[in-house]
């Protein structure tokens, strides 16, 4: 039986949930069609999914049509899950990329239309929500072209707008002569639009058609197809879910045009091999997704390459380099999990309760292995600090972030070395906010504040001073006493100068560990200190009461004097921070970046987007996340990376450090 994996792509709150359901039921997989509103969908079946009212993981949703199987994978459409969005993409052949007839072009459907070009997907475009009011389709469509790159052509014009919404026509087979009015002009001009598309995709028949000649029904049809299946033509059909009024054209679209698995071309590794995706060649497949399940436990979900897999067969995980044997196999369809004895080329199957497996492994036959590329996904740009609620939950808290690092790559966890505070990182303040809900439903309950800003100190001049320590309380005393010089330097250095024997080499190992005592706290607001050195010019010792710790605390006191004298500043981390945005938005990021306190590296055009380059404070970046969308209608995207540290401007460090003693006051 012919195979297709559709992946249902879009910005949210456009109907890829409605539109699933509308096609299951259309098939008769389903018979009664579930409502996102009232969390009955197949789709969306997950608690959070029911709570928030969203797609919140890629759903997978098997149907029939004309004897063809097809997989639809229905995508999140919140960037902040990215990860969901780009593993269904990556586990298609195609896609059906969906746009409101009522919002038009949104920044959603710009990120997934650039993701199906990356992966040079052939797809379709869905004009959603006709039968609502100001529907307007070839508004809709116009906004399309002009946004988007490609051949974006109508091969369904609608039989009214709106409530009026009664059908789809047919471009390439309905004649002008059957129709009236504005619909006559619109289908003439559509046919226009469309033969002009399909004889570009054909020599032959770009010739004939040039010189005059006419083309046949068949023949255009026959090029249509063909060019729809290559991703040189982007066919438009407009469509209601809830009515399902386009519902059977669009199925008929997505058997006719779209590639099946085994029609992609072969695969080829990191390494250069290649595979055919057909059930006779050599097995081999990728985890797109990782999920636990509360119930069934860790379930790794497969997009089979190639080849068969059996239940029983040793097959290898090429990513880490370790063979597993799967006992059961599984294909799932919304919640439900399926047995079955085998998975072949073109399949989405699932392998439950096996440690060895991660998102973006790749599985082959032992004897012929071969690894393909993981998964891009990007660097976090958003960062909260947690605080477990209870001993107890700070005691079950690592097991639950294993738990959620597991099922979604794009979470970060880590505790600041610094501050103490454990960090979870991620695509946005929705992603994490729904992490920390999914913490609380395995059993830990945390709060959520901003991290703190991990300063630093170091000085701007040369300093000597002198630490003694003399203590005498009866039997033996203490005594060390010691001369150090501090000097601003790359990194940190230690080295002794003393000559003469003024204190014996064996104590100047405890003067350095007093000098790294001092380091930890710093001189001016307690923050650790960075790129100084030092060097031990002199001092005394007592032959009976000079003693290790006598000299550590010697060290520690001259350590302070002389930092105190070498001009203390404070110092901020810094990142390098990309913004990518279209161009009419890049006079607002500039200034923005001004009040940052940002320092502009470089503006790189791409087309009608930019990408701005700076550096700038991480305590300027606290409220970015939700800033940029803000500023850019929800289109700029950024990344961050560490970019070292430098210093703070006098009036905001002399906050800090005010702050900083306020704190330790309040703590003592």
């Amino acid at each position: 039986m012919p195979v297709r994996i559709v992946s249902l792509a879009a910005h949210s709150g456009t109907g890829k949930t409605t539109l699933a359901e509308a096609l299951l039921h259309r098939s008769g997989a389903i018979s009664r069609v579930g409502r996102v509103e009232d969390g009955t969908t197949q789709s969306d079946h997950t608690e959070e999914e029911h709570a928030h009212g969203f797609s919140i993981k890629t759903g997978v949703l098997r149907f029939k049509h004309r004897d063809t199987d097809i997989t639809v994978l229905d995508t999140p459409g919140f960037a902040d899950f990215v990860r969901e969005i780009r593993g269904g993409m990556r586990a298609s052949d195609s896609a059906v990329i969906l746009v409101s007839g009522t919002g038009g072009v949104e920044v959603g459907t710009e990120r997934v239309w650039a993701h199906a070009d990356n992966l040079g997907m052939p797809r379709i475009v869905a004009v959603t929500k006709m039968d609502r009011e100001r529907a307007h389709y070839l508004a809709t469509l116009a906004e399309l072209r002009a946004s988007l790159p490609g051949p974006i052509v109508p091969a369904f014009i609608p039989d009214g707008e709106g409530p009026d919404f009664r059908g789809v026509i047919n471009v390439l087979t309905a004649h002008p002569d059957e129709y009236s009015g504005e619909t006559r002009h619109a289908l003439e001009e559509a046919r226009s639009t469309l033969v002009d598309a399909i004889v570009e995709t054909d020599d032959d028949l770009m010739n004939r058609y040039l010189e005059g000649e006419d083309i046949s029904q068949d023949e255009l049809a026959k090029a249509f197809y063909a060019g729809v299946h290559a991703g040189k033509i982007y066919p438009a059909i407009p469509i209601s879910a809830t009515t399902q009024t386009g519902i059977p054209e669009l199925m008929d679209l997505m058997v006719d045009g779209l590639r099946s698995a085994q029609e992609r071309g072969e695969l080829t590794g990191i390494d250069g091999q290649t595979r055919a995706p057909t059930p006779d060649a050599p097995f081999s497949a990728r985890v797109w997704r990782m999920s636990i399940d509360p119930y069934v436990g860790k379930i790794a979900y497969l997009r089979v390459w190639s080849g068969t897999l059996k239940a029983g067969d040793t097959i290898r995980n090429t990513t880490r380099d370790v063979d597993l044997k799967p006992a059961h196999l599984y294909v799932m369809n919304g919640k439900d999990l399926t047995e079955v004895p085998e998975l072949t080329a073109g399949m989405i199957g699932v392998i439950t309760k096996n440690d060895q497996l991660h998102t973006g492994d790749t599985l082959a036959d032992p004897q012929h292995p071969i690894q393909y590329d993981p998964l891009n996904l990007p660097d976090v740009v958003y960062t909260v600090a947690l605080h477990p609620k209870t001993r107890q939950d700070e005691d079950r808290i690592g097991d639950a972030i294993a738990k959620l690092l597991e099922e979604d790559p794009t979470l970060h966890y880590g505790r600041e070395p610094q501050t103490g505070e454990m960090l979870l990182g991620g695509m946005g303040e929705m992603h994490t906010n729904i992490a920390v809900e999914k913490l609380a439903a395995l059993g830990v309950n945390v709060t959520v504040t901003p991290p703190q800003i991990p300063y630093r100190e170091t000085i701007r001049a040369k300093a000597k001073a002198q630490g003694k320590h003399k203590k005498q309380s009866g039997g033996h005393g203490q005594y060390g006493d010691c001369h150090l010089q501090v000097e601003p330097g790359q990194g940190y250095h230690f080295k002794s100068a003393v000559v003469g024997g003024a204190i014996p080499g064996k104590y100047i190992p405890s003067i350095e560990k007093g000098v790294q005592d001092t380091m930890e706290k710093g001189a001016l607001a307690g923050y650790p200190l960075q790129d100084v050195h030092f060097t031990v010019l002199d001092g005394s010792y007592h032959e009976v009461d000079s003693s290790d710790m006598a000299f550590r605390t010697a060290g520690s006191l001259a350590a302070r004097a002389a930092l105190e004298q070498a001009r203390p500043v404070l110092l901020e981390p810094v990142m390098l921070l990309k913004v990518r945005a279209p161009a009419q938005y890049t006079g607002d990021i500039m200034g923005d970046l001004q009040g940052r306190r940002a320092r502009v590296q470089g503006m790189e055009p791409d087309g009608t987007v930019f990408t701005i380059s700076a550096i700038v404070p991480q305590s300027e970046l606290q409220t970015y996340n939700a800033d940029l969308r803000s500023m850019t209608g929800d289109r700029g995207a950024y990344s961050l990376k560490p970019h070292g540290y430098q210093e703070v401007p006098e009036h905001l460090a002399k906050k800090v450090v005010e702050e900083r003693k306020f704190q330790a006051a309040a703590q003592s």
